[in-house]
């Protein structure tokens, strides 16, 4: 911790930005070094900032981390609403995941997320506040998916929430996956390919092919 006497001044404003600078340096790090190699210097020397701004406008290193990742996300979410408030149908969803995804393994956010989510299994703390971040895209995807569902076949078969939790999993296990090379070219891609078959399949289901996968499902649970 800085000494109370050696607390920058500023004014509100100016507080703002460096928290901001701090942020966007800590994703810089994670990003470019990993996050094992993540401290206060290396995110000061990233932002151009005396480390000592770290600790006070975040106590922690782990505050700082968490912190940065819960602002990325909640930036992400922001910025895709509106097309997650568009979202009428399974092949929508399925077409938004695709953007979704490639958007933000473009920015490196799913990498940083997997990262994060790692260092997290023994810091509470930091599992605390990366869980916050999570939950605001879950939350996001379990809108459009509950949105979807409504008055499809799989309504009374399928939880929306335990279905959102899937599926933003499967976001950063795909990730996961690539960095170790264990499929050969992209099974990212190829997964969005099948999910697009059969979410217009899905769709395109008339009145009677709609009632029969219906009492299917309620008959096999």
């Amino acid at each position: 911790m800085t000494d109370p006497a050696e607390k920058p001044a500023g004014t509100a404003t100016e507080k703002v930005e460096t928290r901001q600078r701090l942020i966007d340096a800590t994703m810089q790090t994670i990003r470019t070094v990993g996050i094992a190699k993540v401290s206060a210097r290396t995110i000061a020397a990233a932002g151009g900032l005396n480390q000592a701004l770290v600790f006070y406008h975040f106590k922690s290193v782990d505050n700082l981390v968490g912190e940065a990742c819960l602002a990325t996300t909640a930036a992400s979410v922001a910025a895709f609403a509106d097309r997650f408030d568009a979202v009428s149908s399974f092949t929508d969803l399925v077409a938004l995941a695709r953007e979704l995804q490639a958007e933000e393994r473009a920015s490196g956010n799913t990498n940083v997320l997997s990262q994060v989510l790692a260092g997290s299994y023994a810091n509470p703390r930091l599992a605390e506040i990366t869980g916050a971040a999570l939950q605001l895209r879950v939350d996001q995807v379990e809108s459009a998916l509950g949105r979807v569902l409504t008055g499809s076949p799989f309504e009374a078969v399928i939880d929306a929430a335990s279905l959102a939790r899937l599926v933003c999993g499967t976001f950063i296990g795909l990730e996961q996956l690539e960095q170790v090379g264990l499929s050969p070219g992209s099974p990212t891609t190829t997964s969005f390919d099948q999910l697009e078959d059969l979410a217009r399949t899905l769709d395109r289901l008339g009145p009677i092919a709609r009632r029969a996968v219906r009492s299917t499902l309620r008959t096999g649970r």
